[in-house]
């Protein structure tokens, strides 16, 4: 462990040291007139901030402006840095050093295609165009199956952007209103107007000829001959650490040659920019490989034909009217996983899964004087007219009077994404780890109104895969905001933050300028001008981020109280109150919130008492959780044989088997974590109890936790081995839950426990111990509640076999309408926008 650490010191060093060069930084003045460049993280000068550079550098009226690139390897890109050397406007940073993070906060303008870095924070006084970097062919963002996750850093971009760059209609709705969820949210303008880099493509002779020199100079011998360009897109489940397929591109391409007359036609190959680094040190591909500092565009300009898969080159390449021909070998696979758009045949060109096939086509269209195929035409001219319409050479110029010069009459610009109608509601949802809050927050969430409420949520991006796997079960309608990287502010910023909270004195946050400053930051690094009406905290058990929400612009805001909180603070555990501190700097922050929310009418009676020192009595008050009764029941449904099947030992374990055994057992069921609160020692004996008159009983107990070891050992000390049974995490606890006979809850205290009404919903009789909002958590003549001892569970489960606990029935679209309605009005939506329970 320790040399462990020691391995990461440096690293971590280092990143303190950036956090705090980037933190001096951001304390200095903005330098008048100076514009930031960053195309693909530094992988040259390229794409569309490359062609508002030039543009920006031949406006006569522009001449005063600075421009500062950032690169990744100034060796590889040395050809642009020679290009500028002699005029004094133009400097080069390494991206991620020093000088980087200076200009990132000091530039005036900002200008990038892809992303900036999790720790970018767009400072006042700042302009910042984000360009992307090509019409979609793949889908995107939300668009992806779980891709909602991947979209962090791009949604935090983007919601700082002032402009957004769009090549035509299809662009904005599907990839930034749609894909990208931005519609309801984008206060910025999103700017219509062509894409600055198809600009590069329209050459004459000349341009041309420079193009076919540059890519000789690179070592490629092209002669006279036509260019077929080869440009496929990445490949792999990240953009980092795409897959090296350089081989089977290679053999591709040799297919391709054996079918043409090489002696008119050269294939070249332009990889993506997260494949280059890897295609640069292949000697063999040197003939061949298309040099990344060339703009992408200036190629596409000079080349004959195209060879496209799945990238957005080929909309750029439209506007030439030249060739197009689909090369798509993994296609079944590719649009199964990733998704298209658009089906192949849809395509302005042909389409083919072989290299010899591509050939073919390509020796025909050689044959008919290297025009579009007639087959084909009718499909590319549709596709022209539809994402090409505004190129014609000077959308860079468009784009540099409307950021630079402020200019507006005239252009297609949309400033109205955010004014969709709907209320804007953002809820932080908490560590959402598998526990009772976390499903209360997705059912939630499932529950909502989405056509009245425009919903986001907030949380912390995790690499734990049970996290991610609740993340996951997000409602498709809602935003994510996952939180990535970390504060931005100076060390001994941060040090007196820390010791404020220490100090019990995190209500004071606010009240200091420099400690003001960063929270407003942060809140700010992570949405940008987004706009909320109802802001949430839905966990309420965690102070940085009780406080963080406390940042939002003006809002109604709500925190949620689980439990008797007061109890929790105080309650030992080992000994020790381990939520004394962050609970009691919780209960400082109340007086901030507009609404404390408690999840029962009589918790939020026991929480108004207990902290009535934090905040006036009419601040207290309730919703209920809602149940997703769908999902319960598809998941009873399951086969519990596949359910607990353990795919490494090829068996089904003891407590399964049992499950499934036609027997006249009765079992008795718990589900939740093994801890002390949840007090399943006290149900195991009383198990014991009731098992040693009724040998016919079995118990099964779901979930995980720290006293698993301590409930093991006594089942074994009290002969239970056979009869009571720890299942562990189960993913599908419904399904065993469905099997069983009757649900018991041995609590020493809940809120509103989920977990009773999943039984409600399974229509499963209920033993429950009398915690203090017991009668909330059960509807009027539904189950059975038993005094808080050993005794009375055991009294509870004979209650049961005797028959004589009431069933009940359960209306769960009643009760969500009840619930729901409960919650808009907690939140401080008004009836007429929260509609009728």
């Amino acid at each position: 462990m320790r040399l462990s650490r020691l391995k990461r010191l440096p690293s971590r060093v280092k990143r303190a040291a950036r956090f705090e060069i980037h933190a001096h930084w951001r304390r200095q003045p903005l330098v008048a007139g100076s514009v930031f460049y960053e195309s693909f993280s530094g992988n040259g000068m390229l794409d569309n901030p490359e062609a508002v550079f030039r543009a920006l550098l031949a406006a006569p009226d522009l001449q005063h402006l600075t421009h500062v690139w950032a690169l990744s390897d100034f060796d590889q890109y040395r050809s642009a840095i020679d290009e500028f050397s002699g005029d004094p406007r133009v400097t080069f940073v390494r991206y991620g050093s020093a000088s980087y993070y200076r200009a990132l906060a000091t530039s005036q303008y900002l200008v990038n295609n892809a992303t900036f870095p999790p720790d970018f924070s767009k400072r006042d006084g700042q302009v910042y165009l984000n360009t992307w970097h090509g019409t979609p062919l793949k889908r995107m963002g939300y668009d992806i199956e779980d891709g909602a996750l991947g979209t962090a850093n791009i949604l935090r971009n983007f919601v700082q952007a002032d402009y957004l760059l769009s090549a035509n209609p299809f662009m904005t709705e599907q990839m930034y209103e749609t894909a990208y969820k931005l519609r309801g949210i984008y206060r910025g303008t999103l700017v219509e107007e062509g894409y600055p880099r198809i600009d590069r493509q329209f050459l004459d002779d000349a341009g041309r000829a420079a193009v076919r020199t540059r890519l000789t100079a690179a070592g490629i011998p092209l002669g006279d001959r036509a260019v077929v360009l080869y440009a496929p897109t990445w490949k792999g489940t990240t953009f980092g650490r795409p897959t090296d397929d350089l081989d089977e591109m290679l053999e591709h391409i040799h297919r391709i040659e054996e079918q043409l007359d090489t002696s008119r036609y050269v294939v070249l190959l332009k990889t993506h920019q997260s494949v280059h680094a890897l295609a640069a040190h292949r000697p063999e591909l040197k003939r061949l490989l298309v040099p990344n500092e060339i703009p992408t565009n200036l190629v596409l300009g000079a080349s004959d034909l195209l060879i496209s898969d799945y990238s957005s080159i080929f909309f750029d390449f439209l506007r030439t009217g030249r060739p197009i021909v689909f090369f798509t070998p993994d296609l079944a696979d590719y649009a199964g996983t990733r998704g298209l758009y658009f089906e192949p045949d849809e395509w302005p060109g042909p389409v083919y899964e072989s290299a010899r096939e591509v050939g073919e086509a390509i020796a025909r269209i050689a044959a008919d004087g290297d025009r579009v195929p007639e087959a084909d035409r009718e499909r590319y001219d549709s596709m022209q007219r539809r994402f090409t319409p505004y190129e014609d050479g000077h959308a860079a110029d468009r784009v540099v009077d409307i950021v630079f010069r402020g200019a507006r009459d005239g252009y297609r610009l949309r400033d109205d994404l955010a004014d969709d109608g709907r209320r804007k509601i953002l809820l932080y949802l908490g560590g959402m780890r598998p526990n009772g809050i976390t499903t209360s927050a997705l059912n939630l969430l499932n529950n909502l109104d989405h056509d009245q409420y425009d919903v986001s949520a907030f949380f912390a991006q995790s690499r734990s895969r049970p996290t991610i796997a609740k993340q996951q079960q997000i409602h498709p309608a809602v935003r994510q905001f996952p939180r990535v990287g970390g504060m931005n502010g100076a060390k001994l910023l941060h040090l007196a933050r820390h010791l404020h909270f220490r100090r019990g004195r995190i209500a004071e946050h606010a009240d200091v300028p420099a400690q003001n400053r960063l929270w407003d930051d942060e809140w700010y690094r992570c949405f940008g001008e987004s706009r909320f009406d109802y802001v949430v905290d839905f966990s309420g058990y965690g102070p940085f981020w009780a406080a963080l929400l406390l940042h939002s612009p003006d809002a109604q805001r709500a925190i949620w109280l689980h439990n008797d909180l007061a109890s929790d603070a105080h309650r030992e555990v080992n000994g020790e109150k381990k939520m004394l501190h962050s609970l009691t700097q919780i209960f400082t922050l109340y007086g901030q919130y507009d609404h404390l929310v408690s999840v029962s009418p009589t918790l939020s009676d026991i929480n108004r008492e207990a902290l009535a020192e934090y905040a006036a009595p009419e601040k207290f008050l309730s919703a209920l959780n809602t149940v997703d009764a769908e999902h319960i029941l598809e998941n009873a449904r399951a086969d519990l044989h596949e359910v607990a099947f353990d795919e490494e030992t090829g068996t089904v374990p003891e407590w399964a088997e049992a499950l499934l055994a036609d027997d006249d057992v009765t079992t008795f069921v718990n589900v939740g974590r093994l801890s002390p609160e949840k007090n399943q020692a006290r149900l195991v004996r009383a198990f014991a109890a009731v098992h040693a008159e009724n040998p016919k009983t079995r118990l099964v107990i779901v979930g995980s936790g720290p006293l698993a070891d301590d409930l093991r050992a006594l089942i074994a000390e009290l002969g239970l081995e056979h009869a009571a049974f720890l299942t562990g995490m189960q993913r599908n606890p419904h399904a065993i839950m469905a099997a069983a006979d009757c649900f018991v809850l041995s609590s020493d205290y809940e809120g509103q426990p989920m977990v009773i009404l999943e039984a409600l919903v399974l229509d499963l009789p209920i033993v429950t111990v009398e915690f203090a909002s017991a009668k909330n958590a059960l509807p009027a003549g539904s189950g059975l509640v038993v005094p808080q001892t050993d005794d009375g569970v055991a009294d509870g489960m004979r209650a049961f076999l005797a028959g004589t606990v009431p069933a009940g029935r359960f209306d769960s679209a009643a009760y969500n309408r009840k619930a729901v309605g409960e919650f808009y009005r907690a939140i401080g939506a008004t009836p007429a926008l929260a509609g009728k329970p």
